[in-house]
């Protein structure tokens, strides 16, 4: 069963999101700050992180460190409502896996977890 984390300070962000993958057969943990998204993971262990870059407290460029560091084959979507080439850079550098501006449609989010859920299975052959 993959696992996904829904991480944004923004709860009409993270239900929706989370209502929709559920309805698909994945198990969701939806969270609204870096501190709680950190105790997500390690209690649930996440495959796929969709990520809030601007949070309040910890941003989510600090909580892609902490992922990144806890595990390299975590898929992490990076959400943002600024194009920002620099963040976007910054991001990637870290490890992001994908980079995403909103307002999105979620019919191309679940294609992007599509994609991702076919590179975790290629991994673990």
């Amino acid at each position: 069963m993959i696992k996904i984390l829904v991480v944004d300070d923004e709860k009409g962000i993270t239900d929706p999101l989370k209502e929709f993958f559920e309805q698909r057969g994945f198990t969701v943990t939806a969270v609204n700050d870096g501190q709680e998204a950190i105790e997500a993971i390690k209690k649930n262990k996440p495959d796929i992180v969709f990520l809030d870059i601007r949070m309040k407290g910890m941003s989510g460029l600090e909580v892609l460190k902490y992922i990144k560091n806890v595990d390299k084959n975590i898929k992490v979507i990076m959400l943002t409502i600024h194009e920002e080439k620099e963040v976007s850079d910054q991001a990637k550098k870290i490890g992001a896996d994908e980079y995403i501006t909103k307002p999105f449609r979620i019919d191309y989010l679940e294609d992007v977890v599509i994609k991702k859920v076919q590179e975790l299975l290629k991994e673990k052959k």
